[in-house]
């Protein structure tokens, strides 16, 4: 049989290149039919590469290089069968071995407690060593059940912090000058092209405004009980939020339209796209639809999404599309900011944190929660005025939430 090539493959539309992340076979390994060999970064996701022949692997490319589509990845040699040396012999099993021993029938070898992607991701963030936890799937591999077990058993109180793409800061001597150099992640690369892309190719601007979120606050503290013991999830923000944008854009169609070439492209649906913060940077992924959503369908698609998001399992079709797009900066601390349009949508609501503050009611001095927020929009297609006026009228349906539940 002659040896099997292992090219990129189509992966995505608009996607040219990818970045090998990492192998999960050595070179030289055997690997079987489908099995994974390695990782792929895209400009949107990462993804799995599995094998296409069973047989010996080996190298052409390495990690984190990018490649094309369709460039030469590895190459498998095929094989008759599995070669056995001494690290994968069977362990002779006792005469009467106890219950609990583990059977005679499992083998050491490459898999032998290395864990899956999907298990690795999870020990990486619970900051477990792979070696301490048994694998229970096939060889010994850590499956990502035995990861999740592994991680509910960590300790609860001092959690290590997540790695993200920014260095950890390092405690040196007094007057040191050393600098370290790391390669950008796909992922930050593309954020960083889409951001300068946003601020040449559009007329940018950004108003803002304040609400008041005592009759949200209200409206939480009371039915919250009873939201969660029908639907399993919290009434948060987020939902309260993208339900009177979407009711605005209905209203305001410019605001949720977009520039192709010379053409302006209404929608009459609302895809929301909601930034969400994950350790390799920051994704958008949009909820479709939110203008006919309740509000329970909302928060758990909210929830599945980021987690999804924070594991990496976010599929293609999940990061693609959105009319208008809610970031929060808010969970941060941040007190206001002008958030950049996400291509090629033409508008963008920034949240920010919830501060008690004096205001003027009615003539009087009252403490009130307070949100700043802004809305930032491509003046090419949106006026001042338009813009205005959408967020007064996000700021009316938050602050008078039932017209929002009545959809007045």
């Amino acid at each position: 049989m002659s040896v099997v090539e292992m090219k990129v493959p189509v992966i995505g539309e608009s996607i040219t290149e990818v970045t090998l992340s990492q192998w999960l076979k050595e070179d030289g390994a055997y690997v079987e039919l489908d099995e994974p060999i390695c990782e792929f970064e895209s400009d949107k996701a990462t993804l799995e590469f599995p094998a296409e022949a069973a047989g010996i692997l080996r190298y052409v490319a390495a990690e984190g290089d990018d490649l094309e589509i369709g460039a030469l990845v590895a190459k498998i040699e095929p094989s008759g069968e599995k070669p056995v040396d001494k690290a994968e012999e069977k362990v002779e099993a006792p005469a009467a071995p106890p219950a609990e021993e583990v059977p005679a029938t499992v083998t050491a070898n490459y898999a032998t407690g290395h864990p899956s992607p999907a298990a690795g991701k999870i020990l990486a963030e619970a900051n477990i060593d792979p070696t301490t936890v048994n694998g229970t799937g096939k060889d010994g591999r850590i499956t990502k059940a035995d990861a999740e077990k592994a991680a509910a058993a960590q300790p609860v109180s001092s959690p290590e912090p997540i790695a993200t793409d920014t260095p950890t800061p390092i405690k040196t001597a007094a007057f040191a000058r050393t600098e370290n150099r790391k390669k950008m992640s796909r992922m930050r690369r593309t954020i960083a092209k889409r951001l300068v892309s946003a601020k040449n190719n559009t007329a940018m601007l950004t108003t803002f405004n304040e609400v008041d979120l005592s009759e949200i606050m209200k409206l939480r503290k009371k039915y919250q009980d009873k939201f969660v013991e029908k639907n399993g999830v919290k009434l948060g923000f987020m939902s309260l939020f993208a339900k009177a944008c979407a009711k605005a854009l209905m209203e305001m169609p410019d605001v949720n339209a977009q520039i192709d070439g010379n053409d302006i492209i209404y929608h009459d649906y609302a895809d929301i796209s909601f930034a969400i913060s994950t350790p390799t940077g920051l994704v958008v992924p949009p909820i479709r639809n939110v203008e006919s959503k309740s509000f329970a369908d909302i928060e758990k698609e909210l929830k599945a999404l980021a987690g999804k998001a924070r594991s990496g399992k976010l599929t293609l079709e999940e990061m693609t599309g959105g009319t208008f797009t809610i970031t929060n900066g808010g969970v941060f601390g941040s007190m206001m900011s002008t958030p950049i349009i996400n291509e090629p949508q033409s508008a963008i609501l920034g949240m920010h944190t919830i501060q008690q503050r004096p205001v003027a009611v009615d003539g009087e001095v009252v403490i009130r929660p307070m949100m700043y927020l802004a809305l930032s929009y491509d003046h090419r297609i949106i006026d001042g005025s338009t813009s205005v006026t959408f967020l007064v009228k996000v700021k009316e349906l938050l602050q008078d939430p039932v017209t929002l539940f009545m959809d007045l």
